[in-house]
């Protein structure tokens, strides 16, 4: 317990040396571009010097206690614990697809700049203090205490592994296209080498590992996401803070859109979305923040439930850093296009055209016959070899980690953006596995097959069940169906409508009791996942016109409907059940 006390106290001192090593390192990379090193080589460094460092953290957090392994020994200080709630949240669909979406929507982007943000409200309102008192390791494990018996836990089981798994598959597919441009390797392969990345980090020490880690992946992804659109704002306004540089670059955007014949502008409202479906985004994305497992987990690490309280201010803090920026990044590389790529002659288009052309992430669609002989081109050019802004097809996903290129600046930043992109893929993949085999190995095998397992068998098994999840979520994201930011789109809209009627009823409702949480969650669950899958792969016709990543906007009221019917027509909970939520309701008062 001391030296663990004394590695919390050095925590400013070892972070702030790491943070200037990796400022060094990066300006040392500048320094030997400049001297001839080849862009290829940039890559590989970036990426093992990352990786390794990720993995060298990981073996010295390596543990054999179960509560660090599950809960970091609940010793996570609130700045630390928000910064790796940061790193945990701020997905490859953060870092990679929203600025992404952005370009791509405009203002119909900022639905999930909205949704995201706004659900930190109700997690600090509503779940993290709650859960801190209660204590234990996992969200199902919350269900089978308050609701009693292992047919809650069960179905929580199942719903954390649905929704966290169809959340991992983006981070790897992010991960692989990381790899795969940058190493200069297929996209299928890629992802398997990413794959590597997010085993070292959380394999050996669990959530110890894994907190540690993402602290020092927030400190890279916030420099790599910061330095292009401030270098970009400079160069573009000579205003070195891009969220005040906004407004202009959007003004000259509206004039190069004027005269580029584009009729709904980047900030038109409603024109991907209309106000339905953007609200209904909104909505979905904010519930399902407060209902993620892999969040909810990170406030069970906190030394008390005041910290807790103040981890999830930080957390919020340190993911608007990132958020506020998103909306210039997305301006800036949409201003960059309109004014250096488009309308150039299509032989001497960039190198990073072909370089992502290759990745399967843009398209040039000046040929006549375009649609039947290009991937991804959705129109037929007029083949007259100048590019058209009909004929670029510039995927979500790549608008991030290409714009550096596509700015012109040193190839080094667009190194780092690479290297910040990976971390975000990493440390969120790292905390949804986790999350799953977890549940798997703490909540299915230790609490409803053998309770009476060691501490060793109990993560040997966790070990192994991560593999195994890991390799399956590999192979699902090399034939990933979708944008990365669709993908976790459907994973917010399952965690939603499966959890959140649950635990906020279970905290702040005594009489909801076990048939009527059972109930919830299956209808819930059910019906979100039915119209999912209907609408996105089986052609059926949207209720209302919503659209399939907002399809937790029918499952989130039905459940609480649910729950609260049945729990009123069955027998009510016993009176430890309502002692117990009595006791929840005051996290205050707690000391641990």
């Amino acid at each position: 317990m001391a030296s663990n006390a004394g590695f919390i106290n050095n925590l400013p001192k070892i972070y702030g040396m790491y943070t200037g090593g990796f400022i060094f390192f990066v300006i040392a990379l500048a320094i030997a571009e400049q001297m001839g090193l080849p862009n290829v080589w940039i890559g590989y460094v970036f990426m093992a010097a990352t990786i390794g460092l990720y993995a060298m953290i990981g073996i010295m957090s390596r543990t054999a206690e179960t509560d660090e392994y599950y809960v970091a020994g609940r010793s996570v200080p609130a700045l630390y614990n928000g910064m790796a709630t940061g790193a945990d949240w701020m997905s490859a669909a953060s870092f990679i697809g929203m600025a992404g979406t952005l370009y791509a929507q405009g203002y119909d982007g900022l639905a999930f700049v909205m949704g995201w943000t706004g659900g930190y409200v109700l997690v600090a309102l509503f779940l993290a203090p709650y859960l801190r008192k209660f204590g234990q390791y996992t969200i199902p494990d919350f269900l089978g205490a308050r609701y009693g018996g292992n047919l809650p836990r069960t179905i929580g089981i199942i719903c954390a592994i649905t929704a966290s798994f169809t959340y991992v598959i983006a981070q790897i597919y992010g991960a692989g296209i990381i790899t795969s441009r940058f190493l200069g390797i297929d996209l299928a392969t890629g992802v398997w080498v990413g794959l590597i990345g997010v085993l070292v980090c959380s394999l050996l020490g669990g959530m110890r590992a894994v907190t540690w880690t993402q602290v020092a992946q927030y400190i890279i992804l916030i420099i790599a996401y910061l330095v292009p659109v401030v270098w970009l704002s400079i160069k573009v306004t000579g205003n070195p803070v891009p969220q005040l540089a906004y407004g202009e670059v959007l003004q000259q955007i509206g004039q190069l859109e004027q005269q580029l014949g584009v009729t709904a502008g980047h900030a038109t409202p409603f024109v991907k979305n209309d106000m339905v479906n953007f609200l209904a985004l909104t909505f979905c994305l904010m519930v399902g923040t407060a209902a993620l497992p892999h969040i909810l987990m990170r406030f069970f690490t906190t030394p008390s439930v005041k910290e807790a309280r103040k981890s999830v201010g930080w957390s919020l803090f340190f993911i608007f850093l990132l958020y506020f920026t998103a909306p210039a990044y997305a301006a800036f590389a949409k201003l960059e296009v309109y004014s250096n790529v488009i309308g150039q002659s299509i032989a001497s288009l960039p190198g990073w055209v072909a370089s992502w052309t290759q990745v399967g992430l843009v398209s040039v669609c000046d040929a006549v016959d375009a649609m039947t002989t290009i991937k991804g081109c959705a129109v037929n050019g007029n083949g007259d070899g100048i590019l058209q802004l009909a004929e670029l097809v510039l995927n979500a996903d790549a608008i991030v980690l290409a714009t550096p290129e596509i700015a012109g600046l040193p190839y080094v930043i667009a190194g780092l953006v690479a290297a910040g992109g990976l971390a975000a893929a990493l440390s969120t993949a790292d905390g949804l596995l986790l999350t799953i085999s977890n549940a798997l190995s703490h909540d299915v095998y230790y609490k409803m097959v053998n309770p009476n397992a060691s501490a060793k068998k109990r993560l040997t098994i966790a070990r192994i069940l991560l593999l195994g999840v890991a390799a399956i979520a590999a192979y699902a994201a090399s034939n990933a169906p979708a944008t990365i930011l669709s993908i976790v789109a459907w994973a917010f809209s399952i965690a939603a409508a499966a959890f959140f009627p649950a635990l906020v009823l279970g905290i702040f409702w005594k009489r909801a009791n076990k048939a009527g949480a059972v109930a919830g969650m299956l209808v819930g669950f059910g019906l979100t996942l039915y119209y999912l899958i209907n609408v996105k792969f089986l052609g059926m016709t949207p209720w209302f016109g919503i659209k399939d990543v907002s399809a937790g906007i029918f499952g989130i009221p039905l459940g609480f409907i649910t729950i609260w019917a049945v729990s009123l027509m069955t027998k009510e909970p016993s009176q430890e059940v309502k002692d117990m939520v009595e006791d929840l309701r005051y996290p205050r008062l707690a000391k641990g």
